[in-house]
C-alpha cells in the first residue's frame, strides 16, 4: 500500500484561506482576526505577524484573487478558441464562484462593504475589474470576428456592462441563494452564443 503524503501548508496560506472563504460568505465588515485565529488555530496576536492590519491582509486577498483569476482567464483562453467559448466559461467560472449561492466571488463580495474599505483595496478593485474588463473587450472582439456572439458592434462597451451583468446575477442569486436567479440574469446573454462547447 502506498503511503499518501499530505502537505501541511504555511501559517499565512491558511489565514488567507480562512479570510478568504469568510469574506466571500460575509463580506469585509463579516470577519474579524479573532474569526481567523479561532479557525486556523492560533492566537490573534500572530495574526499580525503576517498581516499588521485587515486592510494589508484585504489587500493580499485582493492580489492573490487577481492573480487566480488571471491564470483562470490564460486557461480559458488556452482551452477555448471561440469567443462565445470564453465567454460561456467565464459565465460558468461567475456561477460557480456562488458555491450552491452559499458565497460570492471576492470582488463582489468586498464590494458590498465599500464604505468600510481601505482605499488600497478599493484600488485593487478598481484594478481586477479594469483585468476582466480587458479580457472581455478580447473576447467579444473574437466573438464578433468568429461570429460566435451575436451583435457585438462595440466589444470594450459590451466588457463594460458584462462584468456588471455578471456580478449583480451573483448579488441577486446569494441573497435567496438560489442559482436559477444567476441563470434568470445572464439568459440574454448566454443566448447570444452561438455553440458555446
Amino acid at each position: 500500500m502506498a503511503e499518501v503524503t499530505y502537505m501541511r501548508i504555511d501559517t499565512k496560506t491558511a489565514l488567507l484561506n480562512s479570510a478568504e472563504q469568510a469574506a466571500r460568505r460575509r463580506g469585509f465588515d463579516g470577519f474579524s482576526y479573532a474569526d481567523l485565529a479561532e479557525d486556523v488555530g492560533i492566537r490573534k496576536a500572530s495574526i499580525h505577524h503576517h498581516f499588521p492590519t485587515k486592510a494589508a491582509l484585504s489587500v493580499a486577498l485582493m492580489q492573490r484573487y487577481a492573480a487566480e483569476i488571471r491564470q483562470a482567464l490564460s486557461a480559458i483562453d488556452t482551452t477555448h478558441p471561440s469567443g462565445c467559448a470564453r465567454l460561456a466559461a467565464l459565465i460558468d467560472h461567475y456561477r460557480g464562484a456562488l458555491n450552491g449561492g452559499k458565497s460570492l466571488c471576492l470582488c463582489v463580495s468586498f464590494s458590498t462593504s465599500r464604505d468600510s474599505l481601505p482605499a488600497d483595496v478599493i484600488t485593487e478593485i478598481r484594478s481586477f475589474r479594469q483585468m476582466v474588463i480587458g479580457w472581455l473587450t478580447q473576447t467579444f472582439e473574437l466573438g464578433r470576428s468568429d461570429g460566435t456572439i451575436a451583435g457585438v458592434t462595440m466589444p470594450e462597451k459590451e466588457a463594460a456592462a458584462t462584468l456588471p451583468l455578471l456580478e449583480g446575477a451573483q448579488l441577486t442569486a446569494r441573497a435567496q441563494e438560489n442559482l436559477d436567479l444567476f441563470e434568470n440574469g445572464v439568459q440574454l446573454l448566454r443566448q447570444r452564443l452561438a455553440n458555446p462547447s
